[in-house]
């Protein structure tokens, strides 16, 4: 049974800071590029950061230096560390797989077959 499974959502101030962890089954983290994406109001969902299984990360400019993805492949989970939070990060997290054989820009939601149901981010 292939299933991501989010959590670490909430609310937070401005400038505070929140740690999304998303539990992989079915699914490996070091066979799979792994991406977060989110869903903010009144946008298409989009993008945060990815990490590829040879450990190459990517980020969208407006997270960088303020959030972090890893991985443990022991525990076969992904982390999204966020720091410095905006309002503007306020929206719905999701974690995404792309299993071999890695097709596809890391930004397409096109690009992954694997997603989770999402948890919660909101600034204010």
């Amino acid at each position: 049974h292939v299933q991501l499974v989010e959590s670490g959502g909430g609310s937070v101030q401005a400038g505070g800071s929140l740690t999304l962890s998303c539990a992989l089954s079915g699914v490996f983290v070091t066979s799979s590029r792994m991406a977060w994406f989110r869903r903010v109001p009144g946008k298409e969902r989009e993008g945060v950061a990815a990490i590829y299984t040879n450990g190459l990360i990517v980020y969208r400019d407006s997270v960088k230096g303020r959030f972090t993805i890893s991985k443990d492949s022991a525990k076969n989970m992904v982390y999204l560390q966020m720091n410095s939070l905006k309002p503007e990060d306020t929206g719905m997290y999701f974690c995404a797989a792309d299993p071999p054989p890695y097709t596809g820009n890391w930004l397409w939601e096109s690009t992954y077959s694997v997603w989770g149901q999402g948890t919660q981010v909101t600034v204010s």
